[in-house]
């Protein structure tokens, strides 16, 4: 069974791609809204709260692992993997990144993301990595999700914010960006009129979904397929719940979950 993990409901855009490229796969989602954010958490506390959502999945079935989350994928990995190292795990940033060294034709790559993702500097990192002479600029846009899970999506409010954030970058000349929050795909029309036809976005929820369906390709289809997809969170609220059912476009079921000791 695919567990899928996020600080609250942005990895809901992650859920939605496993059910859009994989409708039959069973997989159990958390959402850890009673602690949100994490992008302005000490990498030290990020790393405690994945650890106790990695154990909540496994220890309710879960045998692979979406960390559906920049800020937990920038920082947190080595501490999963060391964890759970008979685990299979996936997260967002790698997968971006690729596709963002592969489509750029100019070299020229930038990223948004929470505080905490682009004070990691694991973007700058991983793209130099495989393509050296890349130019990456980079921006923290840390309204955008309060703004997202208001559904303030089309608000003229919303609009103002995202010209301030991506002034710096349309005045760097990229022609790639990275959504570098799970977030940010919600407000891609947005983005994608504010930057300009020849900016290609990068989806990492997209990206990170194929590798995870090429890695189940190999996997029989009865350790991950099945009806069951359960819906958790650490605080279920009447606006979770109105949330969920906007971004997944259907009602579901939300469940209470109690992640880590006296959390």
């Amino acid at each position: 069974m695919i567990g899928i993990f996020d600080s609250g409901l942005g990895g809901l855009t992650v859920a939605r791609e496993v059910r859009r490229r994989l409708p039959d796969a069973a997989f159990l989602y958390l959402g850890d809204t009673a602690r949100l954010p994490y992008g302005s958490k000490s990498p030290a506390t990020i790393i405690r709260y994945a650890i106790q959502d990695a154990e909540f999945l496994i220890a309710h079935g879960a045998t692979v692992l979406v960390v559906a989350c920049n800020t937990v994928s920038s920082v947190a990995i080595p501490a999963l993997r060391e964890q759970f190292p008979t685990t299979p795990l996936f997260e967002v940033i790698t997968p971006a990144v690729e596709a963002a060294v592969r489509t750029t034709r100019t070299k020229r790559i930038g990223v948004i993301g929470t505080r905490a993702t682009m004070a990691s500097g694991i973007y700058e990192t991983m793209i130099h990595e495989q393509a050296p002479r890349a130019t990456v600029v980079t921006h923290a846009c840390p309204l955008l999700v309060p703004l997202i899970e208001e559904g303030w999506q089309k608000k003229p409010e919303t609009g103002l914010v995202l010209r301030r954030y991506l002034s710096p970058l349309k005045a760097k000349t990229i022609d790639t960006l990275i959504l570098g929050c799970t977030h940010y795909p919600l407000l891609r029309t947005k983005i994608q009129r504010r930057m300009g036809r020849s900016v290609h976005l990068i989806d990492p929820a997209v990206e990170t979904v194929k590798k995870l369906a090429a890695s189940l390709a190999n996997v029989p289809a009865t350790q991950w397929q099945g009806i069951t997809q359960h819906y958790f969170f650490t605080d279920v609220t009447e606006k979770t719940t109105e949330l969920a059912r906007a971004w997944l476009g259907e009602s579901v079921k939300l469940e209470s979950a109690q992640v880590g000791p006296n959390d």
